[in-house]
């Protein structure tokens, strides 16, 4: 599987991201950065297996020889990607939580808790992650209010990432996911 982002692509937008944050604070101090260390214990990590996967190039960003995260290598054909992906598609985990190189983490992880989403229109707008999660995440639930600047560095991240065919088509399958399932949604940043 091969992505149209450059390596010194995914640098820039890591920069620009490490600029901007949801809220003004550490957002674990809200909840004992339950992300990161959730499935800590031998029960949790039982009945849900935590970590990220890349997006398609990301990888690049890294040694995989890195003693803070676990890699595995797993098959886009098995698993829920859309039909354009094919090959090895990354799944990390943090060895060290709470504490990670925050600089290197991943982009689901800055992200966070954002998703990016087509409209009907095939417009992008951001919206409050969907996903069903073993955790409370105080963002999501009480729908804080996150900061203007985060909202606008991810939505123009985004709009550079879909460019590429591969993670278009996996936010175009996320999102007509959503759409058809009737997945209820707090759009947080309209189409422009």
């Amino acid at each position: 599987m091969k992505s149209t982002i450059k390596k010194s692509t995914y640098k820039a937008i890591y920069r620009l991201l490490d600029t901007v944050s949801p809220v003004d604070y550490d957002c674990g101090l809200l909840c004992g950065a339950v992300c990161c260390t959730y499935g800590e214990s031998e029960a949790a990590a039982e009945d849900f297996d935590m970590g990220i996967y890349l997006l398609p190039g990301e990888e690049k960003l890294f040694t995989m020889k890195e003693d803070w995260i676990n890699w595995s290598a797993e098959y886009a054909e098995d698993y829920d990607f859309p039909d354009s992906w094919f090959g090895k598609v990354y799944f990390i985990r943090c060895n060290t939580p709470p504490v990670c190189h925050r600089s290197m983490r991943p982009l689901q992880c800055r992200f966070f808790p954002l998703a990016p989403h087509l409209n009907l229109d095939g417009e992008l707008e951001l919206i409050l992650s969907p996903l069903e999660l073993p955790y409370s995440c105080p963002l999501i639930r009480d729908k804080m209010k996150l900061n203007d600047s985060f909202i606008k560095a991810t939505y123009t991240v985004w709009k550079h990432l879909i460019r590429d065919p591969l993670i278009y088509d996996l936010v175009r399958m996320d999102s007509d996911d959503r759409i058809y399932g009737r997945v209820p949604l707090t759009i947080v940043k309209k189409a422009e």
